[in-house]
This record gives structure tokens, C-alpha cells and sequence, in this order.
């Protein structure tokens, strides 16, 4: 399902260069980006890319949405200014007719969203480890693994379930993104694959896809990872390019790199 079909940035410029957004976009072409089931932002940093995911995200008023500090000069005034002037078009249901509206609870997904949850369920873990800890020096061991299993200590500990089973970084994002994402939604993720090895991230791509084809959900991704680029079933705009080109996985700067780098040392792999 395609639920956001169009969208067509502000071609309004101002003469000062350090005013956001306007100075990430100033050098480049207005453009209409046309989505798909699964549509990457790739670009290097300081492409636009996260700029663009948090206009869409305002303009569609999604939740996530970054909130920007209106004590800042060039943050909310002309963020919002920017944002008021972009354009979009909504999709087709699967009868042909335009929808209306955004499904509701679509939102925007950050990395250091995700990074945050993290670090407050590793903070959990820890806390829950010492509070056994005391248990076990206050009842003995024995006494404190029975007074978890009855109802008074299975509510005291109820919120530290999760962190007991998952401690690493590459599990709890997958486990969050699993949770977070609901069936016939649109979701915005920028940068997904921060804290994952490359075979999660190549795992995460490829739930990305299954997602898409059986839960109804339209992906907006902005990432640079080679291993996300080249399992998602996407189409790829380079904001590399003035005009951000429709180009394929392999002919992304980022990916050559890998490639050539692989290429060039090939013999240690052969030996």
C-alpha cells in the first residue's frame, strides 16, 4: 500500500545561508519525490537527508516529529516556514480511490529514538541485577528467587522483563522496531541500522521487505548502510546528486567504497 504517493519540497530560498532548513537544501533543485512501497534517502552526511524525513514528518504532522526550540533563531520559524510551502499527494487504496488521510499512529522513527530506549532497558537491567543482588544478601539466594516468582515480586519486577532477555544493542533495536511497527502504516525510519552488525542489518532489511509485501506498510528510510541498500526492495533517490537521482544500490558512492576496498584486498581472503 502506498499511502504517501507525492511529495514536493519548497523551491523558497533565503539569502542567508545559515538559516535551517534552508542552508542544507540551498544548493539544491526543487524536486518531487515519487515513492514506493520502500524508498530510500541514501546521501553521505550532511546530505539532507534526516532534514527531509522531519519535513515529511511536519507536513504530514506525524507522530515523532521532531520538536524544535523556538528560543533558537532558525529552528521553529522557519523550519515551520519551509514546511508550510511543501507540497504531497496521497496514495490509492486498492480499489483505485485516492485516500484521504495519513493512517493514524504512522510516525517517524529516529536512531537516537531507538538508542535512547536502549539505554534506558540496559539502565534496567543493571538496576534489576543489583536489586537481586541486595534480595539475595537480605533473603538468601533461595529465599529471593522465590519471593520473585509470587505476584508482590513479579509486579515489582514486571518492567524489567525485557531487559533481563535482551542486553545487546542489535537485539533490543530489532525487538523495539518489532513492537513499535503496526500492520497498514506509514513509517519515516532515519538511519534504522545504527547499533546493528551487518548481518542484523541485512536481517533488519529483509523484515523491512516481508513488512511491505504481507502487513500493508509503506517505508520511508533515510540510511547510507551497503547492506540495507542492497536487500531492500526499494527505490534509492541519491542526494548526492543536485538533483537527486533515481540511481541503483551499486552505483552509490558508499557501496563502490566498500566494494573497491573489498576488491583491492581480495588476496588476504583467497590465501
Amino acid at each position: 500500500m502506498i499511502y504517501l504517493k507525492t511529495f514536493k519540497l519548497s523551491d523558497s530560498r533565503i539569502k542567508n545561508k545559515n538559516i535551517y532548513p534552508f542552508n542544507v537544501l540551498r544548493n539544491k533543485e526543487a524536486n518531487i519525490f515519487i515513492f514506493d512501497h520502500i524508498t530510500v534517502l541514501y546521501g553521505n552526511n550532511g546530505s539532507g537527508k534526516s532534514t527531509i524525513l522531519n519535513i515529511i514528518a511536519h507536513k504530514l504532522n506525524l507522530k515523532g516529529k521532531e520538536r524544535n526550540n523556538p528560543k533558537v533563531i532558525g529552528t521553529l520559524d522557519y523550519f515551520e516556514e519551509y514546511a508550510s510551502k511543501c507540497e504531497y499527494e496521497l496514495g490509492e487504496n486498492e480499489n483505485g480511490r485516492k485516500i484521504n488521510r495519513i493512517p493514524e499512529n504512522s510516525r517517524y522513527i529516529k536512531s537516537e529514538e531507538i538508542l535512547y530506549e536502549i539505554r534506558k532497558i540496559q539502565q534496567d537491567a543493571v538496576l534489576q541485577e543489583s536489586i537481586e543482588s541486595n534480595l539475595a544478601r537480605e533473603r538468601g539466594l533461595q529465599n529471593a528467587k522465590e519471593f520473585l516468582k509470587t505476584k508482590e515480586g513479579g509486579k515489582q519486577f514486571a518492567r524489567f522483563e525485557f531487559a533481563q532477555d535482551k542486553y545487546s544493542n542489535g537485539e533490543t533495536t530489532m525487538q523495539i522496531l518489532e513492537d513499535t511497527i503496526e500492520p497498514d502504516r506509514l513509517y519515516l525510519l532515519d538511519e534504522p541500522e545504527v547499533s546493528l552488525s551487518p548481518q542484523n542489518q541485512v536481517k533488519l532489511a529483509e523484515e523491512i521487505n516481508k513488512m511491505t509485501r504481507y502487513l500493508g506498510i509503506q517505508f520511508i528510510i533515510a540510511t547510507h548502510s551497503p547492506f540495507m541498500l542492497g536487500i531492500l526492495n526499494a527505490k534509492i533517490y541519491n542526494l548526492d546528486t543536485d538533483d537527486y537521482k533515481v540511481q541503483r544500490w551499486s552505483e552509490l558512492e558508499n557501496v563502490r567504497y566498500f566494494y573497491e576496498f573489498f576488491k583491492n584486498r581480495k588476496g588476504e581472503f583467497e590465501n
